[in-house]
């Protein structure tokens, strides 16, 4: 059994002893403590929270526990069901809520899952307010409501439908060149709510043709549910056997976008980000934002748009805030996350999907032609286990001295750049670990890049 205990929500397998798992005790001294923390900075009389959940099987039960819990706290709450994580963000503004709650734990296997948390402005909160939280709920300092005082239920699904008609209307999504288009297209929704969205989604963009695999919104994941390469061969293939012009995976809450080519390639999800941008880069200049875990086609493609490129700490939470800070036109993470403010500020799959077929119609190509337009590169994913006594600090900071003449970021581990080539170190927050991400344009080069820093990390440890 596990249970993580994070800034932006709290994470954990179902099942087992309360604090051992995410268990319905735990459930409730954590949405308590989000009651009150909400109630403490709020200037509403009456509060009101916005609550969805994907498909998984433990959904239905947690979404009890969540919404009585809120109920006891005198919240009110509109329930909106079946939802995706973009969905419940964009309802929290558009019902002027006080926060949102999403019951997901993305891309993690059936056994777990979570709730994550919003503020007012639908968007996660802040480092700062999840240490606040976690406070609470810790002291377990709340007073529950009297019956007179109880909040108030009202069950509303109706948002998804919504969030669509919000995508249509953008200006920079062409549905009309969509639909003469007359694409084919497979999709793989992991029997959650990408299943609900999605074929609504594609049918208001004119697409008739849609080949449909794992869209029955059961909570019964077929394969693992991260939408990377290793997990896609049933849509690969599908793709292929139908002669789709594409194919779209999301994640188990759909923020998360992974597209296949005509021939059955993955068109790569560090890539989602940078065909969306590189559509809106066409259309708006301006700046963009990725974390730094993510590919430098990005940077490169803004620089070619007269644009400049920023680099953030990893996580939702501080993309959106170097966004908001550098007054990005898009951004987003390398997992396949697309930010696109016009719409909201969080990661949304359904609006990376209006955004790319757009982009794909008008420019005239196949989808593996319009990917070999970008920067090719490659990202070696590595991680190094250090001794107990090590002190992974201090590991880090002798790597910055070592390589202090190259180009150094560590506002969140340590980044160094080579020119083309740039390798970034990151902490384990629970165990003595060192995440080792490195990108070069081979995967041989970007394999030797982290090889070598891992023999230097040896290096420091042996001495």
């Amino acid at each position: 059994m596990t249970l993580i205990k994070s800034i932006s929500g709290i994470r954990g397998t179902i099942g087992g002893k309360p604090g051992e798992g995410l268990s319905p005790v735990d459930i409730t001294k954590f949405i308590a403590a989000y009651s009150l923390f909400i109630k403490n900075h709020s200037k509403n009389n009456k509060i009101k929270i916005i609550v969805g959940r994907d498909a998984r099987i433990s959904g239905e039960m947690v979404n009890h526990i969540v919404v009585g819990t809120l109920l006891s706290m005198g919240v009110d709450v509109i329930d909106t069901g079946l939802s995706t994580t973009p969905t419940v963000e964009i309802a929290v503004t558009d019902t002027k809520a006080d926060g949102g709650i999403i019951l997901t734990a993305s891309h993690n296997p059936k056994q777990w899952n979570a709730l994550k948390l919003l503020n007012d402005k639908g968007e996660f909160i802040s480092a700062d307010n999840g240490a606040e939280i976690l406070s609470i709920a810790e002291k377990q300092d709340f007073n529950f409501a009297g019956v007179d005082k109880l909040g108030k239920y009202t069950f509303n699904d109706s948002f998804i439908k919504k969030h669509i008609e919000k995508i249509i209307k953008l200006p920079l999504i062409d549905v009309e060149a969509i639909k003469k288009a007359n694409l084919r297209i497979g999709i793989d929704c992991i029997n959650s709510t990408g299943a609900i969205s999605i074929p609504f989604l594609l049918k208001a963009l004119g697409v008739e043709k849609i080949d449909k695999i794992f869209c029955e919104p059961n909570g019964r994941f077929e394969h693992n549910p991260e939408p990377v390469p290793e997990n896609l061969g049933e849509i690969s293939e599908m793709v292929i056997k139908n002669k789709a012009n594409l194919g779209f995976v999301v994640d188990p809450d759909v923020d998360r976008l992974a597209i296949i080519s005509e021939n059955g390639d993955m068109f790569g999800e560090e890539y989602t980000l940078v065909a969306v941008a590189d559509y809106i880069l066409k259309n708006k200049k301006g700046n963009t934002v990725s974390n730094l875990s993510s590919t430098i086609a990005l940077r490169d493609i803004t620089k070619k748009a007269g644009g400049e490129y920023f680099a953030s700490a990893v996580g939702e939470v501080n993309v959106v805030e170097m966004m908001k800070e550098k007054n990005a036109v898009i951004g987003g993470e390398g997992n396949g996350g697309i930010i696109y403010p016009e719409l909201h500020y969080g990661r949304d799959a359904l609006v990376g999907i209006a955004l790319f077929l757009t982009h794909l119609v008008k420019s005239g190509k196949s989808c593996s032609a319009l990917r070999r337009t970008y920067p090719e590169y490659f990202i070696s994913k590595n991680r190094i286990e250090l001794p107990d006594e090590i002190n992974v600090d201090d590991v880090l900071n002798d790597i910055k001295k070592k390589y202090k003449k190259q180009p150094v970021n560590a506002i969140d581990g340590v980044r160094i750049e080579f020119d083309k080539e740039w390798v970034h170190l990151r902490k384990s927050n629970t165990e003595p670990i060192v995440r080792i991400y490195s990108e070069s344009d081979s995967i041989i080069k970007a394999e030797h890049l982290a090889n070598k820093i891992i023999d230097d990390i040896r290096d420091i440890i042996r001495s």
